[in-house]
């Protein structure tokens, strides 16, 4: 059995949602650990969840990513450790470097909560080891800090190296370039998104319409660690 380490950091507040969706979906081992207390040893996956860590001062995710924690966080990602950053995580791991781009505010000026619809292409690593390419997948957002920014050089970087979720066409809620939704690092190892998958990991949570595109998250990372990864 996989052991998970969902990181709390001041502020982060999805963070027992999170634990869960791990719990009752991925069926792991699971603690949430306090930012300032937690070590990379022992832990078979991270996740870094939502919420608006130091207030979002600065930037979302801009002091969580200077702290010795992040900073272990993206030592574990270069061992190839499975990394997850949801919303304000995803902003994190962009502020730190272990993912590219950055999520600056969005188009629209305000904060945004919704239910959007996405499509995955050419997934791979652990945490879209189950999902199919081009497959739809449905979750909700909640940012104010969500548009995802990115050159265009860097882009097709992306797009030659690394999995990237999209919205599907006219479902974009903040403006992001490309309909970029997430991304991974090259390897598949790192995975950073702005929707919530643990708020759409069970049918109760799903509204009409919708599917809980979120479950499949947490279904296959349990299926990569017990598979040895």
């Amino acid at each position: 059995m996989g052991k998970v380490a969902i990181v709390k950091f001041p502020g982060t507040n999805c963070d027992w949602d999170v634990l869960h969706a791990v719990k009752t979906v991925s069926k792991l081992q699971s603690e949430v650990v306090w930012y300032k207390e937690f070590q990379p040893n022992g832990w078979d996956a991270i996740i870094i969840p939502g919420g608006f860590s130091y207030g979002d001062w600065l930037r979302a995710g801009a002091i969580a990513a200077k702290t010795t924690a992040a900073e272990k966080i993206a030592e574990s990602v270069e061992k190839g450790t499975p990394v997850l950053g949801i919303c304000n995580g995803f902003q994190i791991l962009t502020e730190g470097g272990v993912l590219p781009g950055a999520l600056a505010p969005n188009a629209c000026g305000r904060f945004v909560c919704r239910w959007v619809k996405l499509r995955v292409h050419k997934p791979k690593g652990p945490w879209l080891a189950l999902v199919n390419d081009g497959a739809e997948l449905h979750m909700p957002v909640a940012h104010a800090e969500g548009r995802y920014v990115i050159s265009e050089e860097g882009f097709k970087e992306l797009v030659s190296t690394s999995s990237i979720i999209k919205y599907v066409s006219g479902w974009n809620p903040n403006g992001s370039a490309y309909d970029v939704a997430g991304v991974t690092n090259p390897e598949g190892t790192a995975l950073g998104l702005m929707p919530h998958p643990e708020r759409a990991a069970e049918d109760e949570l799903t509204p009409r319409g919708f599917r809980a595109g979120g479950r499949v998250i947490f279904e296959s990372i349990a299926h990569s660690l017990k598979k040895g990864w």
